[in-house]
């Protein structure tokens, strides 16, 4: 999608106001303001409502200074810049004195990206004349879905949006391609801890570990706080429960029986009840990361009692999507066996 240069000039300027404006990336839609004013900065958690310890992440222009961000670059991280960047993954990394703690969660480490979505870096490069850095969450309200379209920013924060409100503008620039949030590996340990992936995204380990020669280790208790890596993230309103393929039609008939409203999202091709409300995404980790959230928010509009999950593929290509699942069904634990009781 293209976008007038007067709508990128507003945005920017909007920004350099010290107001949030909702933007496009390749992997969701951020909600963003100048990582380096504070009490712009303060604007995005307040209106996600997301506690002010819990850290941002910097998106960059591709031709921006790293070093003005960070303290140092270590040689994997330049490796894995020129190997990823623009694009997504996000690198966790000593921040520089002078980068104020608001968009650090109050850490010594910054999370730094380059999207490589064009809207985003036409918005990066417009702002302080691509200088600047722009801190930029999902643009949800903290803990639910993110934002894969102009549409669900729109449907989230409703009247926040525009003059009157926190959000100054929302740029529609088509779906985000990925579809989930980016990689995001600490390396601010790197002498000690080696990589340490935090969230597993789009890029993988094996991909990580094919450019800089060492696998990522898992995280440990001392690694950085990191954005979306709480036990319960990525959740629509309605519970959500993950069920192996083997599974699911038993399930299904069970809680049909019951007179329990479902709701289906499912990558195999089987056949169901057709009173079951259903969603089928591809069966390929990158079709299926494309589409996975405006399935659940889809889904979620329908009031069911339960988004039934058919469970993907336990495998390295199915990581992030596993991961954000895990996360959205976490504080829906036991769902299953409540509603089976309650006939």
């Amino acid at each position: 999608m293209t976008l007038s240069a007067d709508e990128i000039r507003r945005a920017a300027a909007l920004l350099e106001l010290g107001r949030v404006v909702a933007f496009p990336t390749e992997t969701v839609y951020g909600l963003g303001a100048d990582a380096e004013n504070p009490a712009a900065v303060a604007q995005i958690y307040a209106a996600k409502g997301r506690p002010s310890n819990h850290p941002l992440i910097v998106h960059l222009a591709p031709e921006a200074d790293i070093n003005h961000w960070v303290r140092d670059v270590p040689d994997a991280a330049k490796k894995l810049i020129a190997a990823f960047w623009p694009g997504p993954l996000t690198l966790i990394l000593k921040k520089a004195p002078q980068v104020p703690d608001a968009a650090t969660g109050g850490q010594d480490t910054i999370g730094l990206r380059c999207p490589s979505h064009p809207v985003a870096q036409a918005l990066l490069r417009a702002f302080r004349q691509g200088r600047g850095g722009v801190a930029a969450p999902s643009a949800n309200r903290f803990g639910h879905v993110s934002p894969t379209t102009a549409q669900h920013v729109k449907d989230e924060f409703g009247d926040d949006i525009g003059d009157g409100g926190r959000i100054g503008m929302v740029i529609d620039g088509g779906q985000s391609q990925v579809g989930i949030e980016s990689t995001i590996l600490d390396l601010s340990r790197w002498e000690t801890h080696g990589p340490v992936l935090l969230r597993p995204g789009h890029i993988g380990a094996d991909a990580i570990a094919a450019v800089i020669g060492v696998e990522p280790h898992l995280p440990d208790a001392a690694a950085p706080r990191a954005s979306g890596t709480l036990d319960a993230h990525y959740a629509p309103r309605t519970p959500v429960a993950l069920l192996p393929s083997d599974e699911l039609e038993a399930t299904v008939a069970m809680l049909t029986a019951a007179h329990k409203r479902l709701a289906l999202l499912r990558h195999s091709p089987r056949t169901l009840p057709s009173n079951v409300v259903q969603i089928s995404l591809p069966s390929t980790p990158k079709g299926y990361a494309h589409g996975l959230y405006a399935a659940l928010r889809a889904l979620d509009g329908e009031r069911a009692d339960l988004i039934l999950v058919e469970a993907p593929p336990a495998t390295a290509a199915w990581q992030g999507i596993n991961d954000r699942l895990r996360r959205a069904a976490h504080d829906s634990a036991g769902i299953l066996i409540a509603l089976l009781a309650d006939k």
